[in-house]
């Protein structure tokens, strides 16, 4: 039953008692939404959206075209503005963040519900929104949500700065909004049109998935309820304003969706949205994902039905559809072993190992805005992109894969097994002794004896070896 703890947490810390009923265990866990564990410094959204602006802006309006002759002087130039915003600390801090909570907390549990939940409304790498704004989404429109219903998550989502420039809902505009009349477009030859990517992912990715049978029709009809919910531009923060709705950008006149009828105006995002987080095909979706992140690539109809009962009775409320969730992945505990994305197993592997990680809130916030960050305080970010799983950089808007098989290349194996041999240098001096290895041995895996033998009988040449072995042993990459 000891991989239970990794699979929905990350193990058992050498410091940790294993808990005498793991179910109650978990369950404890996700009523409330703590403050973070984190000590130092942490910034707001808002705060680095100026960073994001000064950057975009800074280079693209002005050294683009003062050194457009000078392409030297212009890489010199444009590196002094990464620096000046920040551009390579502000990923790795929250990252440090992030991984605190996993490892340090009293509510492992509710961090990997986190990460969850921050992979299924994903921003995906594009327009350096990875490099000052994903983090900071994550942190405080996904978390503060995990104790709230889902319909409040989706619509906090769906109007938030980051999900809405990530889907360009600004540039949407109904045509027959007020701005599409509007002279200056007729003369300049520029028609309103609404862009369908925000909605698509409302429907596609965020709600009742294409089993639902949604048409192309539907789609720009959704689209037409979300025009007019952009961010706020002015000369002093171009597009990094906060969102609002625009009445001159929205269609006017009934859509429908889905075969209903919404009306005109902000309130139909919301009645909208209300209407998709309850049909069938929603939870299901919801109850889907869950389970492949957390027992198997291929749920059951047994292991789905008790997360969308739980969804149904408690109108969406997240606490009873993870609770449920849990119980789940308990009951098949011993039937199914999921295979770790990289960074579920680089965490578990910092927390078991009791690794230097992350780096402290001392060493992050000895960074000085303007400077080039250290090797040790750019870590985060390198590490996570070396063994294929930033989680700030999917590829797509549907996240990171849930299926194992995508995680299981020659190549991304191989990176871990170099990443388990390097992380022997984070080990602190007093864990380097076989009593260590032996004491987290018997906390995290149920054949202890049967690993410890593995591990020493096949230690040959380099003391990191014993990290290499244990981290990559079949038990050890599943949970």
């Amino acid at each position: 039953m000891k991989n239970f703890f990794r699979k929905v947490g990350f193990g058992i810390g050498p410091n940790e008692e294993i808990p005498n009923d793991p179910l109650k265990w978990a369950l404890n866990q996700v009523d409330q939404v703590p403050e973070l564990s984190w000590k130092g410094k942490i910034y707001s959204e808002k705060e680095l959206r100026k960073f994001y602006r000064d950057w975009v802006y800074g280079d693209r309006e002005k050294l683009r075209i003062k050194y457009k002759d000078d392409k030297v002087l212009y890489k010199i130039k444009k590196d002094e503005l990464r620096h000046k915003t920040g551009q390579k600390y502000w990923e790795s801090l929250e990252i440090a963040i992030r991984h605190n909570e996993a490892i340090n907390s009293q509510h492992p549990v509710l961090a990997k519900l986190w990460m969850f939940w921050g992979n299924f409304f994903a921003i995906s790498e594009k327009d350096f929104l990875a490099n000052y704004s994903t983090g900071p989404y994550q942190r405080e429109i996904i978390r503060p949500n995990l104790n709230q219903s889902f319909e409040k998550m989706v619509y906090d989502v769906t109007t938030s700065w980051a999900m809405i420039h990530h889907l360009d809902n600004s540039e949407s505009a109904g045509p027959k909004s007020v701005t599409a009349r509007e002279d200056w477009r007729r003369r300049k030859k520029r028609p309103a049109s609404i862009n369908e990517n925000h909605a698509r992912e409302l429907l596609e990715l965020h709600t009742v998935s294409p089993k639902a049978g949604y048409t192309q029709e539907d789609v720009i009809q959704l689209a037409y309820i979300m025009t007019g919910w952009q961010q706020k531009w002015s000369k002093q923060q171009l597009e990094t304003g906060n969102v609002f709705f625009n009445h001159d950008y929205h269609q006017p006149g009934k859509k429908i969706v889905l075969g209903k009828k919404y009306g005109q105006g902000r309130k139909g995002l919301s009645k909208i949205i209300k209407d998709l987080v309850n049909h069938p095909n929603c939870r299901d979706f919801v109850a889907t994902r869950l389970c492949k992140f957390l027992i198997t690539d291929q749920p059951t109809k047994d292991m789905k039905q008790p997360i969308i009962d739980a969804f149904k009775k408690s109108d969406g409320h997240l606490p009873e559809i993870h609770k449920a969730a849990i119980k789940v992945a308990f009951d098949f505990n011993n039937k199914y072993k999921k295979f770790q994305t990289p960074e579920n197993w680089f965490i578990q592997l910092a927390k078991i190992a009791d690794l230097q990680w992350p780096p402290s809130p001392k060493i992050m916030e000895t960074y000085k805005l303007g400077s080039k960050p250290s090797r040790t305080q750019r870590l985060p970010e390198r590490i996570l992109k070396r063994i294929g799983n930033h989680p700030y950089r999917a590829k797509q808007p549907n996240g990171w894969s849930d299926y194992s098989d995508d995680w299981m290349s020659p190549e991304l194996l191989i990176r871990r097994l170099v990443f388990a041999d390097r992380s022997y240098d984070f080990i602190k001096p007093e864990n380097n002794n076989p009593d260590f290895y032996k004491k987290i041995i018997n906390k995290n895996f149920d054949r202890p004896d049967e690993i410890y033998n593995y591990l020493f009988k096949n230690m040959v040449y380099r003391k990191s070896e014993k990290n290499v072995l244990l981290f990559n042993h079949p038990e050890f990459l599943k949970a």
